[in-house]
């Protein structure tokens, strides 16, 4: 039988992308979303989990990643090909970065879209979740 989650089953996480580097940042709260550290989750439900992750514009990462890594999408077009490198995609939205990270350590399913409705990112350490954190930080 599966569990019905309510709002009082609902847990609150908020990370600041200040305490590591975006790969262990995106596994972190990949793990959390997933629910791995419940003993009620369930596969086949997304978890009643929200994490917040606040100073995206903090963001560190090692090596030479800024510059060489990079953010790729296609138009349809000939010649649509969009680039974009880290650094600029920091200074345009830094949010973005780690939710592409993030989607990419979730299973490829069809829980993955609403699993990513409950990961909410901010660019500084103000969000608008106060009343629903209890007052933990990780």
């Amino acid at each position: 039988m599966a569990i019905q989650y309510t709002s009082a089953n609902l847990e609150w996480h908020v990370i600041d992308a200040k305490s590591g580097t975006l790969g262990r940042l995106a596994t972190k709260v990949a793990s959390l979303l997933l629910a791995k550290h419940r003993t009620d989750s369930e596969k086949h439900v997304a978890a009643p989990v929200r994490v917040i992750v606040i100073n995206s514009d903090d963001l560190k990462v090692t090596g030479k990643k800024k510059k060489q890594k990079m953010y790729r999408r296609y138009t349809g077009y000939p010649g649509g090909l969009r680039e974009r490198t880290l650094q600029e995609q920091m200074g345009k939205d830094s949010r973005f970065v780690i939710e592409q990270a993030v989607i990419g350590m979730l299973p490829k399913n069809r829980l993955r879209a609403s699993r990513m409705r409950n990961l909410y990112v901010y660019p500084t350490a103000e969000h608008p979740h106060l009343a629903q954190v209890k007052g933990e930080q990780v």
